[in-house]
């Protein structure tokens, strides 16, 4: 989870309280603090759309096993994770450890590539092992590799003399079934939340281009700018919203590339375990392992996920926080409202909300740096994610962990990992009082 920070002022005026900003996502809000915030379906679905909501959630929890099997079959045969929520627990961020075990325990993945761009312009695949390492996998299989992780510790000290240790991972594969060619790009990623991902879906393009700068024509420093993918099913180049480099045009397209990637099970849109040379299969005529029907609940349910409200709206700590946040150009890329479209569930459209988000991509410098191309984000880029909610990261999933890869154990450190286009940024931060860092700390937790 990265978020940005550029310009400064001394002298923010705080925000006049309003109950409104506690609506993170309008009337897909729902008010509710507790380890199971992300979970809840929006409060304005139909009793026909509740009754979907609840077939997606049953199949976002359904544990995949070895084929042949009566219920759920066709998990692997190498797989990062055997259900949905096994990475994405209680639909929130997941937990920092790969190919661990039992289950609901490890939910990072490694994406791998080679140099270059496939046809449709997307990472290159790398023979025998693909676009993502399956680190688990089925018995009699050889699982495709192990990572290790190490790390390496630097100390950032802030002006008044606070010093904040940051954890450096270098990531290492070791134990692979076969040789991995040289020049192999690498990318850890740790599972995000899915909550009011409908909503962003809902948010007209034409917002999300009109915030685009990628000449830094107005001088601010910040160059977001978006990415652009292929759609499987439509085979257009489409604008990205979804994914942590905004790989994925949609979430129906997400979904489908999550059962098969994460979890080696075959759908409409993903017939074949082989997906892009992958050679690796289970040596069973049972493709596709899953219908139309389980995709389409399950995108339903990640579409229908409400937004928990933000919390302390009126507190006085929060809200200097909040003046500190814009008055420091964090707004400037977690752009704080939008207005959403139509969209196929009414409950989604028409709606004023407050993500924190503008969906596109920025340089965050060498230290955040995968160095492997997703489409047109480069190896410094990364889409600015969504801030609803973070405050409630440690409640839901049990530990505090941000950024990308989970690196970060707290929000400060979060700050202080961020360059590039944040640079600016960090060192206001750096330079705050500790009373404005402790506010501007707040008005994220509040979120």
């Amino acid at each position: 989870m990265l978020f940005f920070f550029a310009c400064s002022s001394e002298n923010p005026v705080a925000p006049t309280p309003s109950e409104d900003s506690a609506l993170s996502g309008g009337q897909a809000t729902v008010f509710d603090a507790t380890s199971q915030a992300f979970e809840m379906p929006i409060p304005t679905l139909s009793p026909d759309e509740l009754d979907k909501f609840f077939a997606g959630d049953f199949a976002f929890e359904q544990v995949f096993v070895t084929a042949p099997a009566d219920v759920n079959p066709g998990l692997g045969p190498v797989f990062s994770h055997t259900s949905c929520v096994g990475c994405h627990l209680r639909d929130g961020r997941g937990r920092g450890a790969f190919g661990a075990e039992p289950p609901f325990v490890g939910s990072m993945l490694m994406r791998v590539s080679l140099p270059g761009f496939t046809p449709h312009g997307g990472p290159v695949p790398v023979p025998g092992f693909g676009v993502q390492l399956g680190d688990r996998a089925n018995f009699g299989v050889a699982r495709e590799a192990r990572v290790q992780v190490s790390f390496y510790e630097t100390t950032e000290t802030l002006s008044d003399g606070e010093q904040v240790y940051l954890k450096h991972p270098i990531y290492t594969i070791v134990d692979a079934y076969q040789p991995l060619p040289a020049g192999v790009l690498l990318s850890a990623r740790m599972a995000p939340p899915v909550f009011g991902r409908g909503l962003l879906e809902a948010i007209p393009e034409s917002d999300i281009l009109a915030l685009s700068d990628p000449g830094d024509a107005n001088g601010d420093g910040i160059s977001g700018r978006p990415n652009y993918v292929y759609n499987f099913r439509t085979g257009q180049r489409e604008l990205g919203r979804f994914g942590l480099k905004a790989n994925n045009p949609d979430l129906l397209q997400q979904t489908a590339g999550a059962y098969n990637e994460d979890m080696g099970v075959t759908n409409p849109y993903f017939p074949q375990e082989s997906v892009l040379g992958q050679p690796q299969h289970d040596g069973r005529n049972d493709d596709p392992e899953i219908l139309q029907e389980t995709l389409d609940i399950t995108t339903f349910y990640l579409q229908t996920l409400a937004v928990p409200a933000r919390r302390d709206w009126d507190d006085p700590q929060a809200l200097r926080g909040e003046a500190l946040f814009e008055s420091t150009g964090c707004a400037n890329c977690h752009t704080t409202t939008f207005t959403t479209g139509n969209h196929s569930i009414s409950s989604l459209s028409n709606q004023t909300i407050h993500p924190y988000t503008d969906l596109l991509l920025h340089d965050m410098g060498e230290a955040l740096a995968d160095n492997r191309p997703d489409f047109e984000a480069d190896g410094r880029e990364w889409k600015t994610p969504p801030l609803w909610g973070i405050g409630l990261t440690e409640t839901v999933s049990g530990v505090p962990a941000y950024l990308h890869d989970g690196r970060a154990r707290t929000l400060l450190e979060a700050i202080m990992f961020h360059g590039g286009e944040a640079e600016q940024s960090r060192e206001a931060v750096r330079n705050l009082s500790k009373t404005d860092r402790d506010a501007l700390i707040a008005f994220l937790q509040s979120l």
